[in-house]
This record gives C-alpha cells, sequence and structure tokens, in this order.
C-alpha cells in the first residue's frame, strides 16, 4: 500500500492537507495520527517514535520465551509509545512496568493503554532508575543508532532523537542498563533487547562483561542481527545444568540428559562421588540453561 492509499483509507480530514503534509516530508503515520502494532492501534505523534515491523517480532520472541513464567513481572524500559507494553499485557497474565525519560512520550502510552483497555504501571525516569524490586523479563527497545550512522531522510527529520541516538557506537544505553540490571533480577530471568544490525558482537561482550552469560543474538526476518536475549532459566526437567540425572546406585548406571538427548553411562564406585559433587555444585550455583 502505497502512502497516498494508506491516507485515503484511514484519514479522516481533508485529504488534499494530508498530501500536503506528506509532500512535506512527514511521515503518514503521523499525518494519520495512528498506527496498527501487533495487533492493537496505538496513538502516535513527534513525541514518540512509530513502531516498526522489526519491534512486533520481539513482540513475539517475548511472548514465546514468557512461557516459562507464571504471571511474569516485566519492566519496559523506554517505552515511547508504549508499543511493546501494550502488546505484551494483551497477551499475558503479568504485572507490567514501563519507564520513559520524557513526560511527553509517557502522556501518548498513557493514552494508548487506557485506549486498549490495559493496566500499566507507567514510571518517568531515565532507564532502569525508576524500577523498584524484581523482575522477570526486563525487555527494551533503545535508541541504538550511532551519531555518525547514515539513517532516512524523513527519520532524521520527523522522530525524536532521543528516542533514536546513542554514543558509544549506539552501544552506550545497553551498557548503562546491562551495568545495574542485575539488582532488578530474580533468579530465573529473561532479558530481551533489539539492537542495531552490527552490535550483536559488542552485545555479546557486554553481557558476559557485567552478568557473565553470553547473550544469544537472533535475526530478524530480513535475516539481520536484530534482537538479543540474555536468559537464565529452569524450564523443565531437561534443561537444568545440561545434566539432570538419577543415580542408580543399584545398577551402577547414571542418566545423563539435557537439551541433546538422554544416555546412560556406566559407572563405578570412585566416579559416583564425582557426579554427586557435580550436582550438589550446581543446585547451589543455580545454573540453568
Amino acid at each position: 500500500m502505497t502512502d497516498i492509499e494508506y491516507l485515503e483509507k484511514y484519514y479522516k480530514g481533508n485529504l488534499d492537507d494530508a498530501i500536503s503534509k506528506l509532500n512535506k516530508g512527514i511521515p503518514v503515520q503521523y499525518i494519520v495520527g495512528d498506527v496498527d502494532f501487533y495487533g492493537i492501534n496505538l496513538n502516535v505523534n513527534p513525541s514518540v517514535l512509530i513502531p516498526r515491523f522489526e519491534t512486533e517480532e520481539l513482540v513475539f520472541k517475548v511472548l514465546e520465551l514468557a512461557k516459562n513464567f507464571d504471571n511474569p513481572r516485566i519492566a519496559d524500559i523506554g517505552t515511547g509509545s508504549g508499543a511493546i507494553a501494550i502488546a505484551l499485557k494483551k497477551k499475558l497474565n503479568c504485572d507490567m512496568v514501563a519507564t520513559d525519560i520524557s513526560e511527553e512520550a509517557l502522556n501518548v502510552a498513557r493514552e494508548n493503554a487506557l485506549k486498549n483497555d490495559v493496566s500499566i504501571d507507567f514510571r518517568l525516569g531515565n532507564l532502569l532508575e525508576p524500577l523498584d524490586g524484581k523482575f522477570d523479563i526486563i525487555v527494551s527497545n533503545p535508541p541504538y543508532i550511532a551519531y555518525d550512522e547514515e539513517i532516512m531522510e524523513i527519520v532524521k527529520n520527523n522522530e525524536p532523537h532521543i528516542a533514536l541516538y546513542a554514543s558509544n557506537n549506539g552501544l552506550y544505553y545497553y551498557e548503562e542498563m546491562l551495568k545495574e540490571v542485575k539488582k532488578y533480577l530474580k533468579d530465573k530471568y529473561l532479558i530481551a533487547f533489539e539492537i542495531g544490525e552490527k552490535q550483536g558482537e559488542e552485545i555479546k561482550k557486554l553481557s558476559l562483561k557485567y552478568l557473565e552469560k553470553e547473550a544469544e543474538i537472533l535475526k530478524d526476518m530480513q535475516g539481520r542481527d536484530r534482537f538479543a536475549i540474555i536468559k537464565l532459566l529452569w524450564k523443565n526437567h531437561d534443561s537444568f545444568f545440561f545434566v539432570l540425572f538419577n543415580i542408580y546406585l543399584k545398577y551402577g548406571t547414571i542418566l545423563i540428559g539435557g537439551k541433546y538427548g538422554w544416555k546412560t553411562k556406566k559407572i563405578v564406585w570412585k566416579d559416583k562421588f564425582y557426579w554427586f559433587k557435580q550436582f550438589i555444585y550446581r543446585c547451589k550455583a543455580r545454573t540453568y540453561f
């Protein structure tokens, strides 16, 4: 659908005025005043970014991983229009907190929550600072465009720069969050970021540095690196340690299992103490995969 066709279908005012604005380089979504996102309708204006298809993919991935939690407590950092928080709240039985540094953006997000009949705790402040307590899931689509990176003129000239650009080659906000995030995480957790297509390796380094876990980098539908997932999950019997086992003292065997399947291993008495120590060590360390 072209922008003109979009206006003809959705714009409720004078079409000539709308086309004039379009010719001046104003995004069609700002002219119409709303946009569809993951099955919900959101008001948008120049105080907030226009939600992208890639962010819908982020919501989908979080919903899939959220199945590992019961009634999770979720924080959406840098919520903007509220797109991620509202889409997740519509699909999950969860406690949702959403933060943003912009009061104007939060006003739009509150309107959208009311419009979509969801209850979200919106908080004004920088990144994680407004949070209290611990969370199961922290999700964010922060500013990640480097200041010297070329972007489309229509984006550069219309959308809020505070929501687009970040220092340190676009990595600044990821590092600021990862520095502090540990104190806001429960023992079992999920962190999900939308990222720039060239930032995957650096995000991996940051997650190792601050959380001692390497982020998993996932691609979007265009085949570009777009999402970073950092998780510590104890899903079920085949995701603990890489090994969950039953020692059969009677038969002298050990059942070793995990994401690569199950096998039995014949052990002698001197080996049994080793496996028992490994089991206790992993329990104490709360190591999950």
